[in-house]
């Protein structure tokens, strides 16, 4: 064994043992070999005393655009329409590829920093993001994302998306052991059309691909598409095929009930993302309701200028308290549920259910140790509850992936971080004015 997290409070995110007050995890390479709460017979190579840390699965941010970390109070104040059209699409424009090097290395530190060890991420310069991702250690699924505002120009195998995505497929599929996934993807209903989506979602089968977008995101755009085609973004897009994949679509706020039964019967996973959504007053997803469907639903940040960070702790509060607020039940989305949509839930809207989101044998060592001494996190009379709405990112002092450590007690890892910030600041900054 090389490594032992002795006498450690652990939450495993496993239905039958939730949490082991007095645990013991160890590691083999890049995978957890042991889970009790009894020391085990092998010898471990390094052994890390538990007293006053927690460890649990590193999260999933189940919605991202991470170079948006450029953008950070970028343009702020504004409904989602003008935020999008009039400030982010022309910053966006202005982005080359050094840009978008900087960007995704700097949301990448901050998802380190605050636990997260997976992204389902959606942005341009698909190949910076691919190489960045191996380079940082994590994980993610990743995609850029078909967008046409002109159907009559469109042309798919010229598509910037599609062209990047090919490129990331020769290049980079199969390589970090399995931590970089490559999807296809449109960006919405209403910034594409009937002939993207079927071509979009040829193209995910010719490749066995999942598939990523925004779906339902705010009452304008529902509305919207109900005026162009007659049925919601949901019923219009799975006419043309697009729920036959795998899908992770982002927000859900306005989803009808027919919208949800289609989702589930179809395997889909929404993106919950709760504090994007308050912050441009886009709706609030109905997650209970999600959940009688059988719908997956996991978590997500959404970009940093519409957030404005990667705090996944964050969103776990603020969706446990959105749902105990619309239904007017105090017990909605408890503790563990809540947790879970950032872990298991997270996990298995990228194809990684076997993989991450639980400690458990057999399971990639994706692994987060919390600091327990901060007096917001004392006394810990209840583990989850202490996860779910005390915790913070700034509490984790330890990120692992496949038994690898990329931050730990202050020190990234993998990720020059100071570098990073000098060319944000030198280059990226005065391009963007």
């Amino acid at each position: 064994m090389d490594l032992l997290f002795s006498d450690i409070t652990v939450i495993t995110m496993d239905d039958a043992r939730p949490v082991l007050s007095h645990g013991f995890v160890g590691i083999e390479g890049k995978k957890v070999s042991y889970v009790g709460e009894k020391p085990p017979e092998a010898e471990a190579a390094c052994v890390v005393n538990g007293s006053r840390r927690l460890i649990m699965p590193g999260l999933v941010n189940s919605h991202s655009h991470l170079p948006m970390a450029l953008l950070r109070g970028f343009a702020d104040d504004y409904r989602l329409k003008e935020w999008l059209f009039d400030h982010i699409f022309p910053a966006e424009g202005k982005m080359d590829e050094r840009c978008i090097s900087a960007g995704v290395r700097l949301g990448l530190a901050e998802c380190i920093r605050f636990g997260v060890v997976s992204c389902t991420d959606m942005y341009l310069h698909l190949s910076q993001i691919a190489e960045a991702v191996l380079e940082a250690g994590t994980k993610a699924n990743i995609t850029n994302a078909l967008l046409c505002l002109d159907m009559d120009k469109f042309d798919f195998e010229k598509d910037r998306g599609t062209m990047q995505v090919r490129e990331v497929l020769a290049n980079y599929k199969g390589k970090g052991d399995g931590r970089l996934i490559v999807d296809a993807g449109i960006h919405a209903e209403y910034t594409s059309g009937p002939e993207a989506w079927r071509k979009s979602v040829a193209f995910a089968v010719e490749n066995d691909l999942r598939f990523q977008l925004h779906l339902s995101e705010t009452k304008d755009e529902h509305e919207g598409c109900i005026k162009r085609y007659g049925k919601t973004p949901t019923e219009i897009l799975s006419e043309h095929g697009v729920f036959s994949r795998k899908a992770t679509a982002a927000h859900g706020c306005w989803l009808t009930e027919n919208d949800m039964a289609i989702l589930a019967s179809n395997g889909a996973t929404i993106a919950h993302c709760p504090v994007s959504n308050l912050k441009l007053s886009s709706g609030i997803a109905p997650v209970m309701k999600m959940r009688e469907h059988g719908l997956n639903v996991a978590l997500g940040t959404d970009g940093v200028c519409s957030n404005n960070n990667h705090d996944m702790f964050e969103e776990i509060k603020t969706a446990a308290l959105l749902q105990k607020y619309l239904t007017g039940d105090p017990s909605a989305l408890p503790a563990y549920e809540a947790i879970k949509m950032a872990t298991v839930n997270g996990a298995a809207g990228q194809g990684r259910e076997n993989e991450t989101g639980r400690i458990a044998p057999g399971y990639d060592a994706d692994i987060i140790m919390l600091d327990l001494d901060a007096p917001h996190l004392f006394p810990l009379n209840d583990p989850l509850a202490a996860v779910a709405y005390a915790a913070r990112g700034s509490d984790v002092c330890m990120t692992m992936v496949q038994g690898s450590v990329l931050y730990q007690n202050g020190e990234y890892k993998t990720i020059d971080v100071e570098k990073v910030l000098h060319e944000v600041e030198n280059y990226v900054i005065p391009r963007l004015k």
